[in-house]
């Protein structure tokens, strides 16, 4: 997976600089409205009325399963979120490798105020602004593939923007990483990126091994069923969790959140 994530990245930091020529950053820091950390508001929010905190991903495919429905409609599938009543959403805008669009931030902050999650692979300060243009109260910055240098950047960026940030991290190196940014969300991802197996496992055993209990942190993919939201508050202090495959494959997106929030 090491290699594919550096493709995506590669072509990441491409599709940037055209971005740039198309609409000047100047432009974007002109038109920007600063956020007030709402993500991570929502989810305290959550946790204070004792609800679980279900962040519904809105994600077409992924390099390793492709096409998760045929007939996905981000509008539809964001309307059941809706109604669901679910925390925050998180939205996938990488167009090559996961079929996603920005164009689905704009809508979906066209239509409700729920903090989104603007997901993609972030290589450059320019995705900040863009990013928080187009709705998004937060960002995802993944650890693995991203040099501390340009980490603080973002973070830093991210803080006077009054967006959030979850630092994606799958192991201990990068758990330590994460932690040196005191206001910033972790997000421990259960798949490993080498060989794209998922064990929820990886969530309880990065929390047992860290001091985490003063930390929002976010139980990332492999919640198939209310076992498993079980399992990971039996065994840790973490309410949150990012949902997408197994919702958006669901025969019933609302009676899959109700059976997923018990």
């Amino acid at each position: 997976m090491t290699n594919i994530l550096d493709e995506i990245c590669r072509h990441k930091r491409k599709e940037v600089e055209i971005s740039k020529k198309n609409i000047d950053i100047n432009f974007l820091k002109k038109n920007l409205i600063i956020k007030n950390f709402n993500f991570t508001k929502k989810i305290i929010d959550y946790k204070k009325n004792n609800k679980t905190c279900i962040i519904a991903e809105i994600k077409k495919a992924s390099p390793s399963k492709g096409i998760f429905v045929d007939d996905f409609d981000h509008m539809k599938i964001a309307n059941e979120y809706l109604q669901s009543n679910v925390a925050c959403l998180s939205i996938v805008t990488e167009e090559k490798y996961f079929l996603g669009k920005k164009k689905y931030i704009k809508d979906i902050r066209g239509i409700s105020n729920i903090p989104i999650l603007c997901k993609d692979f972030f290589v450059d300060l320019y995705q900040i602004y863009e990013a928080s243009s187009i709705g998004a109260d937060c960002i995802l910055i993944l650890i693995k593939n991203t040099d501390i240098k340009l980490i603080k950047s973002m973070y830093k960026l991210a803080e006077e923007l009054g967006l959030n940030t979850i630092m994606e991290v799958h192991n201990e190196d990068e758990m330590k990483v994460a932690l040196k940014f005191d206001n910033s969300i972790i997000g421990i991802n259960n798949r490993n990126l080498e060989n794209f197996s998922v064990d929820i496992n990886n969530t309880i055993s990065l929390y047992k091994k860290f001091d985490l209990k003063n930390r929002i942190v976010i139980c990332e993919s492999g919640i198939e069923n209310i076992n498993d939201v079980k399992k990971i508050k039996e065994n840790t202090n973490i309410n949150n969790f990012l949902i997408g495959e197994s919702l958006i494959k669901s025969n019933s997106i609302s009676q899959k959140i109700k059976e997923l929030s018990q």
